[in-house]
C-alpha cells in the first residue's frame, strides 16, 4: 500500500506525494536550549527519527533539517517578557552563548543515547540573523508587517487572509487566555513580533534597520527551513503544542513573503503526560532524561514511546513502563536466540516462506499507515513467534531462520532504531557461563555419563534455556 500521512492541515490521512520525488525535504522544530532535555523531547524526536528512518527505508532521499533555538523564545511563548536563554544565563551566571552551547551539547548527547539519528542539517537561530532581517524587510515592503515608534516590527495578521488555518482559530480566539501581556504598540492584539527592540540590559541584540534588537521566535523557522529546503516543504513536524501560535505564525509570514504554499504535509505528535498530568516543575513531575537514564535502559524508553501511535496522547506511568520493560525483554531475548542460532550460517536456498512474507508485508503496511509503530511492534512479536517455533523444531529450517533474522534486524534496528546490544540482558559473563556449563555437559557425554548430561540439560531447560545438539556443535536458545 502507498504511504499515507495524517496531515494536520486537512485533518485526514493523505497519500504521500513529495514535490520532487525521490527527494523529500523535512523540517522539524528543534529544542530551545536553556535546560537539559526532558521526557517530552524524547517523545518528539524519537517519533520524527522513526519517520526519517522509514522514509529513507522506503527509498526516499531525505534532507532532514532541525533548528536550534538559541534566541528569541520568550518565557510563556509570548511577545513580551524575558528570553528563556537570557533568563537561564542570569541564573547560572554565564553568558547566553555559553548556556545555549551547554544545553545544545546536552541535547545531542541524550539523543545519541536514545539512538536518535542526527539531522542532516542542524542550524542555530543566531547564525541566521542576517537572513531574518532580509525576510522581515520583504514583509514590510509587501505591507504584511509594520514598524512602530518603539522600534518593534510586527506581522499584521489582518493582511493575511488565511491566518490560523492550521489551528482553525478565529482572530479573537487566538487572544483569549493565550497572550498574557499585549504590547501597546500593536495595531491589533493578534499581531505577532518579527523583531523586538532590545533595552540596554538585554544581553542578546543585533544591529538592524530598526535599531538594536533581536528576532521574534517564529521568524527563525521560516528563514532556516526555506534556506535549506526551499520555499515549499514536503514535511514540517513538531509537537502538537506548537500548532498555535508558532506554526500558524510560520505559515502566515512564509506564505505572505513568497506567495507560495509553505507546507505540503504538517505532522504533529501528541502530548505526553505523567500520571495523567501535564509535566511541569511546579508539579514535581518534571522528568529530565539524564536522571531517568540512571535507572532505566534508554532503549526501554524508546520502545515504550513507540508502543503508542505518535498522534495519540501518551501517559508516562510506572506501571506502563514496567509493562514496556517486560515486553522489550521478551523482544530482546527472542532476537538474541535467533541471532545465536544463525550465527556464522549462510543461506543455502532462495526459497520464500509465505508466512514470513505475509508478516513482513503486515509490518510495512502498518508503517505505511501513518507510521503506526504500535501495530508494527505487534507484528514483530508475530514474526518472532514463527522464529521461536522454528527454533524448537528438531529439524529446524536454518534458511528460514536466516530470512527471519535479516527481516528482524532490518525492522528493529534500521526502522525502529532499537539497539539490541544496549545493556543486553544476556551480557558477556552470562554467555560465557552458559557456554562453560554446555562444555561440562559435552564432557559428560563423551564419558558416557548420560545421567549427569541429562541433569544439566534439564536444569538449563528449567531456566528457560534450550540446548540443541547437532553434528557441528551444541547451541542454545532462550
Amino acid at each position: 500500500m502507498p504511504l499515507k500521512i495524517y496531515n494536520s492541515f486537512s485533518r485526514e490521512k493523505e497519500e504521500f506525494k513529495p514535490i520532487n520525488p525521490p527527494y523529500v525535504g523535512m523540517y522539524v522544530c528543534g529544542p530551545t536550549v536553556y535546560g537539559h532535555p526532558h521526557l517530552g523531547h524524547a517523545r518528539t524526536y524519537i517519533v520524527f527519527d522513526v519517520i526519517y528512518r522509514y522514509l529513507m527505508h522506503s527509498g526516499y532521499k531525505v534532507k532532514y533539517v532541525q533548528n536550534i533555538t538559541d534566541v528569541g523564545h520568550l518565557v510563556g511563548d509570548v511577545d513580551e517578557g524575558e528570553d528563556k536563554i537570557q533568563k537561564q544565563a542570569k541564573v547560572e551566571k554565564m553568558d547566553p552563548v555559553e548556556i545555549a552551547y551547554k544545553y545544545e551539547v546536552s541535547y545531542f548527547d541524550d539523543m545519541q543515547v536514545l539512538n536518535v539519528l542526527k539531522p542532516d542539517i542542524s542550524c542555530r537561530a543566531t547564525g541566521h540573523i542576517i537572513e531574518m532581517i532580509e525576510l522581515i524587510k520583504k514583509l514590510i515592503e509587501k505591507k504584511h508587517a509594520y514598524t512602530t515608534n518603539k522600534g518593534n516590527v510586527y506581522f499584521s495578521v489582518k493582511t493575511f487572509k488565511n491566518y490560523a488555518r492550521l489551528s482553525r482559530r478565529k482572530a479573537d480566539e487566538t487572544m483569549e487566555g493565550e497572550r498574557i501581556e499585549i504590547a501597546d504598540d500593536k495595531k491589533s492584539p493578534e499581531d505577532f513580533a518579527l523583531w523586538k527592540k532590545a533595552d540596554a540590559e538585554h544581553l542578546m541584540q543585533w544591529d538592524s534597520p530598526w535599531g538594536k534588537g533581536y528576532p521574534g521566535w517564529h521568524i527563525e523557522c521560516s528563514v532556516m527551513s526555506m534556506k535549506y529546503i526551499g520555499e515549499t516543504l514536503d514535511i514540517h513536524g513538531g509537537g502538537i503544542d506548537n500548532i498555535f501560535p508558532h506554526h500558524d505564525c510560520e505559515i502566515a509570514q512564509s506564505e505572505a513573503a513568497t506567495g507560495k504554499t509553505f507546507i505540503k504535509y504538517f505532522i504533529h505528535n501528541n502530548m505526553l503526560t505523567v500520571d495523567g498530568k501535564k509535566m511541569g516543575k511546579s508539579l514535581g513531575n518534571f522528568i529530565i532524561l539524564k536522571e531517568l537514564f540512571k535507572k532505566l535502559d534508554p532503549m526501554v524508553l524508546r520502545f515504550y514511546i513507540l508502543q503508542c501511535h505518535y498522534a495519540s496522547p501518551l501517559d508516562f506511568t510506572q506501571a506502563a513502563l514496567d509493562s514496556a520493560k517486560q515486553g522489550y525483554e521478551r523482544l530482546k531475548n527472542s532476537v538474541f536466540s535467533l541471532n545465536k542460532a544463525v550465527e556464522g550460517k549462510t543461506k543455502s536456498s532462495s526459497e520464500k516462506y509465505d508466512d514470513v512474507e505475509t508478516l513482513k508485508k503486515e509490518f510495512l503496511d502498518a508503517m505505511d499507515d501513518d507510521f503506526n509503530t504500535s501495530r508494527s511492534i505487534a507484528v514483530l512479536y508475530e514474526i518472532l513467534k514463527v522464529s521461536n517455533i522454528e527454533l524448537q523444531n528438531k529439524n529446524m529450517d536454518i534458511d528460514k531462520l536466516i530470512v527471519i533474522n535479516e527481516i528482524i534486524n532490518d525492522f528493529v534496528d534500521k526502522i525502529l532504531g532499537l539497539k539490541m546490544d544496549n545493556k543486553k540482558s544476556q551480557d558477556d559473563i552470562e554467555d560465557k557461563l552458559i557456554e562453560f556449563i554446555i562444555q561440562l555437559r559435552n564432557n559428560y557425554r563423551k564419558e558416557k555419563n548420560y545421567k549427569a548430561s541429562d541433569d544439566i540439560r534439564d536444569m538449563l531447560l528449567s531456566l528457560g534455556i534450550t540446548i540443541k545438539d547437532d553434528q557441528e556443535k551444541t547451541t542454545y536458545t532462550r
